[in-house]
């Protein structure tokens, strides 16, 4: 009699966070509808994400938690949302700035996200290698302060998700004009729909305090370790804005203001 092979175990390299169906009972993160991820509407107008985090949830609490004891033993890899439950994942919605504290985290998981937006506080996480937000299909642009992780040399993104991307050249939203003074503007409590985010301190490019200058928002799409994102910049004078770099190739060269702005063709029209 022969033995029969042992069944083969394989690793689920992102955690237990994959969901066959995202969209199902007892779902963990929520649908989309900002624009259509899988066909080119050239036409369409898009806008930021508008939920507003809540801070008094089970998932909110439990996350800082897990924070702070990342923080605390130095570790190298950091995968929260497998150690949260499936309501727990689908009420984070943002990561709090406590994300600066991670300096020794090199592997930052967050596959299959309920996120919409990124805190720019991720660029103090200096020791990041790899970042892993794919499937994470409600986020759609990031933080210029991410290019502060120096080391990030890869990273897997859901390319089809993201304003402006190769695919689809899906638009972007249209920024604020410029903001000579922010006297009357609240910096820490911004409508995400108006600002992008609920919370703007320094500037994305110098890093000096955003209340004593203007506020100058822009769109550049830059190389960050293995894919091109779309990075919203929060900058303290045009001069900030001037210094950025050129947008990567085959992407609109210079800072944009979103809105009715021409792209390079889709490489899927």
């Amino acid at each position: 009699m022969v033995d029969e092979e042992k069944p083969k175990l394989y690793v689920n390299r992102w955690g237990d966070t994959s969901n066959p169906d995202p969209q199902g009972p007892g779902s963990y993160r929520d649908g989309c509808s900002c624009f259509d991820q899988y066909k080119a509407h050239p036409r369409a107008r898009v806008g930021f994400h508008t939920e507003l985090q809540d801070t008094s949830s089970a998932g909110w609490k439990h996350l800082l938690t897990l924070i702070e004891e990342a923080a605390a033993d130095g570790r190298e890899e950091f995968r929260p949302l497998v150690e949260l439950s499936p309501q727990e994942r689908r009420q984070i919605i943002t990561l709090p700035p406590s994300i600066s504290k991670l300096t020794a985290v090199k592997r930052f998981v967050l596959y299959g996200s309920n996120l919409v937006r990124i805190p720019p506080e991720m660029g103090a996480m200096t020791s990041l290698e790899e970042y892993t937000p794919y499937t994470s299909n409600r986020l759609h642009w990031f933080p210029y302060e991410i290019t502060r992780c120096s080391r990030l040399a890869r990273s897997t993104v859901s390319t089809r998700s993201l304003f402006g991307n190769y695919k689809l050249r899906s638009p972007f939203p249209r920024l604020q004009p410029p903001q000579a003074s922010v006297a009357e503007l609240d910096l820490t409590g911004l409508e995400p729909r108006r600002w992008g985010a609920t919370a703007i301190h320094t500037c994305s490019i110098c890093d000096q305090p955003i209340e004593q200058g203007g506020l100058h928002q822009a769109w550049i799409s830059l190389r960050v370790a293995t894919d091109v994102l779309p990075l919203l910049v929060n900058a303290c004078s045009p001069a900030c804005v001037a210094a950025l770099p050129v947008g990567a190739e085959d992407y609109i060269p210079s800072p944009h203001q979103g809105g009715r702005v021409d792209q390079p063709a889709s490489d899927w029209d």
